[in-house]
């Protein structure tokens, strides 16, 4: 694995905050419940796997008042997370991706720490993101890393390309 090392993306770098999305596999659906005031799951694997891949963002560092973290592997950029501030009292993982070739390095937890280390630096209480009930791998990715599930909307996806689908909302406290 290269030597990776996490910094901000500023004005001076704002063309690596232009970190283009590639595609993940679809092959299963994160199944959570609520009993009695806590969050379970259970997993279920699709028949036939699929890809998909996300449309790319467009950011703008100048105007932008995210928080823009970069993986950096010597100048090359092959990870970004983004950050924002939101009324609650956790900052929120808007944006979080590695370059394919190189997922399953850590890179991605490198980042969620750097996260986490934001978050502290701010006084906040830790980060919250969320993640596509079908999105399986990102899904056990937010909880391995620490993260765990603190709600569920299925009916953001109603009327659109992804009906059927639901958002899993995750968060992580710092200690």
């Amino acid at each position: 694995m290269p030597k990776i090392i996490i910094r901000r993306i500023d004005t001076t770098n704002a063309v690596d905050a232009k970190l283009p999305n590639e595609s993940f596999q679809i092959w299963g659906r994160l199944i959570p419940s609520l009993e009695n005031g806590r969050w379970t799951y259970k997993t279920e694997e699709l028949r036939q796997s699929t890809e998909m891949c996300f449309p790319d963002e467009d950011y703008d560092i100048a105007s932008d008042d995210g928080l823009f973290l970069g993986a950096y592997d010597g100048d090359t950029c092959v990870g970004l997370a983004v950050l924002r501030r939101d009324m609650f009292k956790y900052l929120y993982l808007d944006d979080l991706k590695v370059n394919r070739s190189l997922r399953g390095n850590g890179i991605g937890g490198m980042l969620i720490e750097a996260c986490m280390k934001e978050a502290r630096t701010l006084g906040l209480r830790g980060v919250y993101t969320i993640g596509q009930d079908n999105n399986l791998s990102a899904c056990l990715f937010y909880l391995k890393h620490g993260f765990e599930i603190g709600g569920f909307d299925n009916r953001c996806y109603r009327g659109t390309s992804q009906e059927g689908n639901a958002n899993v909302i995750f968060y992580r406290d710092l200690p």
